[in-house]
């Protein structure tokens, strides 16, 4: 986002940051509402090109969004959606991104206030490993001709009672809406929305043989310490590491695994 999206994502964040800090709102609640909004101005082009009109009055544009959405969702929903339409936007899409953001964030403050998030960031961690695995499953995820109920009856079937709801919600919007993103892409920024919400960055641990406890613990510290924030791991197990570890940062790569110091011996030799 540019100049005037970022302000005005910056400041409805933290409307959401506010009412999510009260004890009376119920969040997974509001986190539904946004998404349904969410899917609203994505599907209605003209609509969010008139509630984005920086030519048009704030206000003017708030009162409109009230018409619409009154009755159908909560008041704290109609407060948030109504302060974002007042500020301006460098594109319309901006303010549906937004508003996607915000539910997301919100689903993940449901799972932080009922101490599940680490079983969530773990989850959505899982999922994209089988997604990549499964070649088949990913096709049926990501096939446009199938319809949303088809594919929230599938992930219903391979979610449904064994992943936290929160997980099970994040996944099923990402894939019945995807909204031009890739299902790896909309993966990773639910992870990293997750890791926000207590400032942990993520890093991506693969190893040949499941790590200790112990070792879990001192990774995770070394990493804190060289980043300087803390640090959420996700841990893959793959043989063809062949013993060592390799981490990955967003993009950088910490490499120390046998497989890569003999790739580089190999490019020494042949250079």
């Amino acid at each position: 986002m540019n100049g005037a999206s970022r302000e005005a994502l910056a400041a409805a964040r933290e409307r959401l940051d506010a009412l999510t800090d009260s004890t009376s709102v119920d969040v997974a609640k509001l986190a539904g509402e946004l998404a349904a909004v969410t899917a609203l101005l994505d599907r209605e082009v003209s609509l969010r090109r008139v509630i984005t009109d920086p030519a048009q009055a704030g206000e003017a544009k708030a009162e409109l969004a009230g018409r619409l959405l009154g009755g159908q969702v909560g008041g704290e929903t109609l407060d948030l959606v109504s302060g974002m339409v007042r500020s301006r936007w460098s594109q319309s899409r901006d303010l549906v991104d937004a508003l996607e953001e915000l539910s997301d964030t919100a689903d993940l403050t449901a799972a932080q206030q009922g101490a599940t998030l680490d079983d969530v960031e773990d989850e959505l961690f899982r999922f994209g490993r089988i997604v990549a695995s499964d070649t088949g499953l990913r096709a049926a995820l990501t096939d446009r001709s199938a319809t949303a109920a088809a594919k929230s009856e599938l992930l219903r079937s391979l979610l449904g009672g064994k992943a936290n709801p929160v997980t099970e919600r994040l996944v099923t919007r990402l894939v019945t809406h995807p909204r031009g993103r890739s299902l790896e892409s909309g993966l990773e920024s639910l992870s990293k929305l997750a890791a926000d919400r207590r400032s942990r960055m993520v890093a991506t641990v693969t190893t040949a043989v499941p790590l200790s406890d112990a070792q879990k613990q001192r990774l995770g510290a070394v990493l804190a310490k060289l980043y300087g924030r803390p640090m959420h791991l996700n841990l893959d197990v793959d043989p063809l590491v062949l013993g060592g570890i390799s981490v990955r940062v967003g993009d950088e790569v910490i490499d120390g695994s046998v497989s890569e110091r003999l790739a580089a011996a190999s490019r020494r030799m042949a250079g």
